[in-house]
């Protein structure tokens, strides 16, 4: 083994021990095996800074504006939204038409943003329905894993396998490639969900849901977050330390742990309630609605000599309450509600916050916030919207839009231009990544997106992370690693045949997928699954099918995709019920896939 193989197998397997432990970002740690490969001589500058200009990183970022041109027009709103139309009275026909329209929408769009989208048209469907939503929230997950195998542009992996496929000199899978084989496997999986996945599937019921339906929805709310008990109602008395503070000076939120939602007052033209916003002024004999645990509210009576008027308030119908989940691209990562200062920066206050995947529920404002943390507020529409920013930061669990969107009336020019992206790649009339990049354009200057929001759009992480780890499979070619890999696998399965090697592929992917981001396993398996196809005198197309497939089964664990993490709390799933339900999933997905992709693409 040379120097430089050693070299580059130490950067690689560094690069896999960061990747899971999560501790840095992925583009980090990308960007840092990427710069240990030159300064050590594997691989030259040119060599290292190729990826940046690959068509597939090209054709990725401009794939977010065009998703984003989607959205900003209400075109992905208004397919999710017909999914109750379709649904019927069936919870069976209403799971296929959640996971055909998740999957179809997926196809086109990233599956991180199909399923911002459809969490709240679920969840309200769920709840007007009295369907439990971890009954429906997994299998939107799959569905938009799934639908990702549908299209050349559905996820990353399948742009990755193609590229694998020009870059040695043969001809890429084209627009609908994938589509054969992707509807046989969302098929399988809509079959599974519906006849064995369905028994698999938790049914957790919110506390409130056993009171009956005709509680008001927040007290529903304050049940899932443990605030039944914690809303009371305290009187300022004349004379009190509060009289003449306002809301922010009085650090009660702050200082002492607890959160007034509103005041009420009473004047010569009656009694009246308004949101408690940080300058908002309190007065003698003032009503305040607090949230807070007991010990520190009987604190703030006995400092502060106020009166309990009810130990358990009934919360004004004029304060709108939502809970929403942090996405895996927010920037409130890592920052804590101290630092975000949402209450005085953006006029929305979080009142709860529930840690992704576990039952504890607390508000801690120096606690970093964490991707799938789901967080109950409340504030205006408006005002949730925007901190909200499309989805990027905040993934609002109720439709909040107003009614049409304000580029609604350029929803048809999206979709023009969108067909016309298809047309092109279809047609192999122009690149496909100029076919992508004259949608992106196209939607900019035709006003369905603007040029902040499209630059906004792009998920930069993904970008630089393919950009920054392609230069890896040329460092291991380059030093004849995939040639060792290839001649391993081979010595492993090669003497059982193609189907051998096609399994230890999809099983070694997969498997690696659960813990990694999907992306980079396929830049790093797919250069050794084509060496592998070569050494046994197969078409290759067969073998990278085959990754691409199992680098979107991504079922076992709830970090194994953004889309997994986005449903984690709003499902209240816990980390065992992916496993439960996916790990079945995923040999099925493995026996389908050996036994349709030869058939497709013959060997």
């Amino acid at each position: 083994m040379s120097t430089d193989l050693t070299i580059a197998l130490a950067v690689l397997a560094g690069m896999l021990a960061l990747f899971v432990s999560n501790r840095w970002r992925l583009d980090l740690v990308a960007l840092v095996g990427l710069l240990a490969l030159v300064l050590t001589g594997v691989i030259t500058t040119t060599e290292a800074v190729a990826g940046f200009s690959d068509p597939v990183v090209l054709m990725i970022a401009g794939l977010f504006v065009v998703g984003a041109g989607l959205f900003r027009t209400g075109v992905a709103d208004a397919m999710g939204r017909q999914v109750e139309v379709l649904a019927g009275g069936s919870t069976a026909r209403l799971t296929a038409v959640v996971m055909l329209v998740t999957a179809v929408l997926s196809g086109l769009l990233s599956s991180t943003g199909t399923v911002a989208v459809m969490l709240p048209v679920v969840l309200a469907i769920a709840r007007r329905r009295g369907i439990s939503p971890s009954l429906l929230l997994m299998p939107v997950a799959y569905a938009a894993l799934l639908g990702g195998m549908l299209t050349l542009i559905g996820t990353p992996p399948n742009l990755i396998v193609s590229g694998q496929l020009v870059q040695s000199g043969m001809a890429g899978f084209g627009f609908f490639s994938f589509l054969a084989p992707g509807l046989v496997m969302l098929l399988i999986g809509m079959a599974y969900m519906l006849l064995l996945g369905r028994l698999l599937l938790p049914e957790r019921q919110a506390e409130s849901e056993s009171r009956g339906r005709s509680d008001p929805e927040w007290i529903e709310l304050f049940a899932q977050y443990g605030l039944n008990e914690q809303l009371q109602q305290l009187r300022v008395p004349r004379g009190s330390l509060l009289a003449a503070a306002d809301v922010s000076s009085s650090e009660l939120r702050s200082r002492f742990g607890v959160t007034v939602l509103a005041i009420a007052s009473t004047t010569a033209r009656g009694r009246f309630v308004r949101k408690a916003e940080p300058g908002t002024m309190i007065r003698d004999e003032d009503d305040l609605y607090v949230v807070g645990r007991s010990g520190a509210i009987a604190g703030v009576v006995e400092r502060f000599g106020l009166r309990v008027v009810a130990e358990r308030a009934e919360l004004p119908a004029s304060l709108l309450l939502v809970d929403a989940v942090v996405p895996p691209r927010s920037a409130f990562i890592g920052r804590t509600l101290r630092q975000l200062r949402l209450h005085s920066g953006a006029g929305v206050t979080v009142l709860a916050q529930r840690t992704a995947g576990s039952e504890e529920l607390l508000l801690d404002l120096d606690r970093p916030l964490a991707a799938g943390d789901a967080l109950l507020l409340t504030g205006s529409p408006r005002a949730l919207r925007e901190t909200a920013r499309s989805r990027h930061d905040l993934v609002l669990l109720e439709d909040l839009q107003e009614d049409g969107s304000e580029r609604a009336h350029r929803a048809p020019v999206a979709i023009a231009i969108m067909l016309a992206m298809m047309a092109l790649m279809t047609t192999g009339l122009v690149s496909n990544v100029i076919a992508v990049m004259l949608a992106a354009v196209a939607l900019v200057i035709s006003g369905c997106v603007r040029i902040e929001e499209a630059y906004r759009s792009i998920n930069f992480e993904a970008v630089v992370l393919i950009a920054a780890i392609l230069p890896m499979a040329t460092a291991l070619d380059k030093t004849g690693g995939l040639a060792i890999a290839s001649e391993a696998l081979m010595s492993a399965s090669g003497q059982f045949g193609p189907l051998a090697v096609m399994a230890v592929l999809f099983v070694f992917t997969a498997g690696l997928s659960q813990v990694i981001s999907n992306t980079a396993t396929t830049v790093l398996v797919a250069p050794v699954a084509l060496q592998a196809a070569l050494a046994l005198e197969v078409s290759p197309y067969a073998m990278l099918m085959t990754i691409a497939i199992a680098a979107s089964s991504a079922f076992a664990t709830p970090v194994a995709s953004p889309v997994n993490t986005l449903v984690l709390s709003a499902g209240g799933y816990r980390f065992m019920d992916f496993v439960r339900v996916g790990v079945p999933l995923q040999v099925v997905m493995l026996l389908a896939t050996l036994a349709v992709v030869p058939l497709l693409f013959p060997l």
